[in-house]
């Protein structure tokens, strides 16, 4: 982000960059406010995984589940549409990459393109909105 910087001698514009934020879902999150990841990501699964689970009688561990919507329910082409909220389209968009940490204008593009409507909701000003106040999904700026 460049940032223009004035004195009264110049009007000279000094190049500030400074890093974008990146978010992921932090796991640790879920466990500091006493809640479970693992409801939200069983939800998130596609038919198949679900059946395939329930045949079992055993849904797995959180790394299990995230390995199946990776390899398996994020290929579906409904996994992540323009009839989801845009907040579950964000979690489901982080469990496809393996909760790779994004940028606000890459997270936005990505979603555009899985949603394919109401571009606008995945504007930078608004996930930034969003992600600030989220306190369901557990969705945080990553350090540096």
């Amino acid at each position: 982000m460049r940032e223009a910087v004035y004195t009264e001698e110049s009007t000279e514009e000094v190049g500030m960059e400074q890093e974008e934020p990146r978010w992921a879902i932090d796991p640790d999150w879920f466990e500091a406010n006493n809640r479970s990841m693992l409801p939200l990501v069983r939800s998130s699964l596609c038919s198949k995984c679900r059946k395939r689970l329930d045949s079992k009688g055993k849904w797995g561990s959180l790394d299990d589940l995230m390995t199946a919507v990776r390899e398996c329910c994020s290929d579906e082409p409904d996994y992540i549409t323009g009839e989801l909220p845009i907040m579950e389209s964000v979690f489901r968009l982080f469990l496809a990459n393996g909760n790779q940490a994004l940028d606000l204008i890459e997270l936005g593009r990505q979603l555009s393109e899985r949603r394919g409507v109401d571009t606008y909701r995945t504007s930078v000003e608004i996930l930034s909105r969003l992600l600030k106040y989220d306190q369901y999904y557990g969705i945080r700026p990553v350090e540096p």
